[in-house]
């Protein structure tokens, strides 16, 4: 391939065939070579969204806020989900392939200490606009939108403090997962500005889904606990279901928190307090955050921060003593 049909391609002139423009541009995406900015205006417009799963509706809810952002812009949603048989790092090269403009992460491995990263990494070296959703993942130098886990917390704690719990257990995701780790942060340090101290055998891990749910607040509930904060609502649900199947009542014997307020979870029995994400807010601002890298702004590698809040609902009441069989 000649040098002038190179430099056509890199000036955005006219005169040379698809296949050869697709074929010059991969070249340069896997050698790391910086594509000019309206290069990456001129493309086909898409751009990648790429979610852990679909089951725990709060994903679902995003990709539609983020689609409806995008289409707004003029650009096409891809989603991508790792429930299937491609991992996070066969997505990123699906993506490039497809010469898409930018990458939107909600929920991915940079959150997960112990994941692989190296396809982020690769990301970094191409320049590709990316930006992270909830994402504690300070080693990776993009822009980033995320809930504020510590005002999440302390909202749930003090809900339950107030209602006279003293027994109060947090259920996290895995020990590797970073925003858990924040969580857990917060919560300790809740209980510290109450004067109180944080029971740690009342700190439980699992996987995010009700069975996971369901497993831990039963060690929780043989621990004593009448309060349960937890990190996702399929979470919550599963500590519901743990409390009935012990022959206990929610909210009279043992209340429940979720994290989320994903969709229907007004509709459960009980309606599940919960602290819910700015999800819209959230999902337009990452929007805007890579649609303005790849119009060529500077977008500041920052975390930003928006404010959850508590949705009260009947999942939650007064604590009543326990007594003994």
């Amino acid at each position: 391939m000649s040098e002038a049909t190179v430099s056509r391609v890199l000036n955005g002139k006219s005169g040379v065939a698809d296949a050869t423009r697709d074929a010059v541009l991969t070249a340069l995406d896997v050698i790391g070579y910086e594509r000019p900015t309206q290069l990456r205006r001129g493309r086909a417009r898409m751009v990648g969204l790429v979610v852990p799963e679909l089951q725990n509706p709060i994903f679902p809810a995003l990709a539609e806020v983020v689609s409806g952002a995008l289409a707004q812009r003029g650009f096409n949603s891809v989603l991508c989900t790792r429930t299937g048989t491609m991992s996070e790092a066969e997505y990123v090269d699906m993506l490039l392939e497809r010469q898409v403009s930018g990458m939107l992460f909600a929920g991915g491995q940079y959150a997960e200490a112990d994941a692989p990263h190296e396809h982020y990494a690769r990301l970094l070296k191409l320049r590709l606009p990316v930006v992270l959703i909830n994402a504690a993942a300070d080693h990776l130098e993009f822009p980033r939108v995320s809930t504020d886990d510590g005002v999440a917390m302390d909202q749930a704690f003090a809900h339950l403090n107030s209602l006279g719990h003293e027994r109060i257990g947090v259920i996290l995701g895995p020990p590797d997962h970073v925003p858990s780790r924040r969580k857990l942060i917060a919560f300790q340090a809740a209980f510290t500005r109450a004067g109180r101290t944080a029971p740690g055998e009342l700190v439980e891990r699992s996987m995010f889904s009700l069975e996971g749910g369901q497993a831990a607040a039963n060690r929780l509930i043989t621990g004593g606990a009448t309060g349960i904060v937890c990190a996702s609502d399929p979470l919550a649900l599963g500590a519901i279901r743990a409390v009935r199947r012990s022959g206990l009542a929610v909210p009279s014997d043992v209340s429940v928190v979720g994290f989320d307020d994903s969709a229907f979870m007004n509709c459960t029995d009980p309606p599940l307090t919960t602290v819910r994400q700015p999800i819209e807010a959230i999902g337009k601002a990452a929007v805007a955050m890579l649609t303005g890298q790849i119009e060529g702004a500077t977008i500041a590698a920052e975390e930003l921060f928006y404010e959850p809040e508590l949705v009260v609902r009947g999942s939650t009441g007064p604590a009543r003593a326990r007594t003994s069989a």
